[in-house]
C-alpha cells in the first residue's frame, strides 16, 4: 500500500526539524506513538525511542529546550514522554516532564487566565497553543497532581470560546489580543481577521485529546468541552468540500482566488472526527465525514513521482505579528509557501491513519 510505504520510510529517513527542541517534531513523535499503539508495531516505538536519546540525556535535560523562553510550542514534543514511561519507566522521563511542567507554572497569562503563546506575543491567546500545552497539562495532572488544576484547563477553552468564535459561521479565529495591540486585532474584539485551517485543526485535536484524558472523569469536567467539540465540529462540517472532504487554508472562502485545499488542516480535522467516535463522543454517523476527508487527502495529495512518494498541499506556516509582520490577512495566509512532507501534515496523517485503523 502506497501510504504504508510512504510511512515507512518518511521514518526511516526522519531527520529532526530543528537541531533543537521543538514542536513540529512532536507531531510525528505523536503520530508514531498513535501507530504503535493502534498496530502493536515495535518499528514505531522505537522511532519515538531513538529521537528521544537524541534530546533527552540521562538526567533528564532537554537539548534546546529552555522554560524560560515561555513558548508554548516547546511543551508539545513532551505530552509523547507520558506514554514512554510507561513502557521504559525511565527516571530522566519524569525529570524532563517535570522541567516542563515548571514552564507552565510560569508561564504568564491573559487577565482572564489564558497562557501568552509566547513572551513576544504578550497577552495573546492563539489556537495552536492550546493544542501545545493543554493534552500535556491534563496528563501531568492526572498522573502526578491528582487532577486539581483540572478547572484551569477547562477555563482557558471557555474564555477561548467566549472571546475567538465567530457567532455567525460558529468558526474559531486564529488569534486574540486582549490588550488591542496588535495591528492584526480588532479594535473591539480583539481578533484576529480570518479563519485558517491549521489553526482550526490544532483546536478540534486539543479538544479531542484531553477529552481523552478525561474518560472516568465526572461528568461536570466533560460536559462544558464536549458541548464545544461537538459544536466545533457541526460548524466546521458546513464547510467540508463536497468532491474531496477536505478544507481550505481559509476556510470560510473556498471560492477565493488563491484559496486552496490544505492537507494538514484537513488531516488534523478528520483526526478528530475519527477519535472522537471511536471514544464516544461523536455519534457514528460523523465517521463518515473523517473518512471523506482522510481519504480525500491521500487521494489528492500523497504522490508517486518517481520513486519518491511525498505528502504535498501543505502549509509551510502561519502566524500573527513579528516581522516581517503577518496581518491575519486572507492573501498572507494564502502567500504563505505550500511545501512537502513537513512533519505538521505527516504527523497529522499519522495521527488519523492510526484512528482509521481503530474505530
Amino acid at each position: 500500500m502506497l501510504l504504508d510505504e510512504f510511512i515507512d520510510v518518511y521514518l526511516q529517513n526522519y531527520r529532526s526539524y530543528k537541531d533543537k527542541w521543538n514542536y513540529e517534531d512532536g507531531c510525528v513523535l505523536k503520530g508514531s506513538w498513535d501507530l504503535y499503539r493502534s498496530t502493536g508495531a515495535e518499528k514505531y516505538k522505537e522511532f519515538v525511542l531513538r529521537y528521544i536519546d537524541g534530546f533527552i540525556d540521562g538526567d533528564g535535560n532537554i537539548k534546546g529546550y529552555d522554560p524560560r523562553r515561555h513558548q508554548l510550542d516547546d511543551i508539545n514534543s513532551g505530552k509523547v514522554l507520558f506514554d514512554l514511561f510507561g513502557v521504559v519507566q525511565e527516571s530522566r522521563l519524569i525529570n524532563a516532564i517535570e522541567c516542563m511542567y515548571k514552564q507552565i507554572k510560569s508561564q504568564p497569562r491573559t487577565k482572564d487566565g489564558n497562557f501568552w503563546h509566547k513572551d513576544i506575543y504578550p497577552d495573546q491567546v492563539w489556537l495552536d497553543g492550546l493544542y501545545m500545552v493543554m493534552p500535556f497539562y491534563i496528563k501531568y495532572e492526572k498522573k502526578f497532581n491528582n487532577s486539581s488544576n483540572i478547572r484551569d484547563i477547562i477555563n482557558q477553552f471557555i474564555n477561548v470560546r467566549k472571546y475567538m468564535k465567530n457567532e455567525k459561521t460558529g468558526l474559531y479565529y486564529h488569534g486574540y489580543d486582549e490588550s488591542r495591540q496588535e495591528a492584526w486585532s480588532d479594535k473591539a474584539t480583539g481578533v484576529s481577521p480570518n479563519f485558517w485551517g491549521r489553526a482550526e485543526g490544532w483546536f478540534m485535536m486539543a479538544l479531542i485529546d484531553v477529552l481523552e484524558e478525561m474518560n472516568g472523569m465526572a461528568a461536570e469536567f466533560k460536559e462544558e468541552l464536549l458541548y464545544m467539540f461537538r459544536e466545533a465540529i457541526d460548524s466546521l462540517l458546513k464547510y467540508q468540500d463536497t468532491a474531496t472532504g477536505m478544507w481550505y487554508q481559509v476556510i470560510d472562502k473556498g471560492q477565493a482566488e488563491g484559496n486552496y485545499l490544505e492537507a494538514s488542516a484537513t488531516l488534523m480535522i478528520a483526526y478528530s472526527i475519527l477519535k472522537g467516535c471511536r471514544l464516544g463522543f461523536l455519534e457514528q454517523e460523523y465517521r463518515q465525514y473523517g473518512e471523506k476527508a482522510f481519504n480525500g487527502t491521500v487521494n489528492k495529495y500523497l504522490i508517486l513521482d518517481g520513486n519518491k512518494i511525498s505528502l504535498v498541499g501543505i502549509c509551510s506556516v502561519a502566524g500573527l505579528g513579528n516581522s516581517p509582520y503577518r496581518d491575519g490577512s486572507f492573501k498572507y495566509y494564502i502567500s504563505e509557501k505550500i511545501v512537502s512532507n513537513d512533519p505538521k501534515g505527516v504527523g497529522a496523517l499519522l495521527m488519523v491513519y492510526s484512528e482509521a485503523m481503530l474505530t
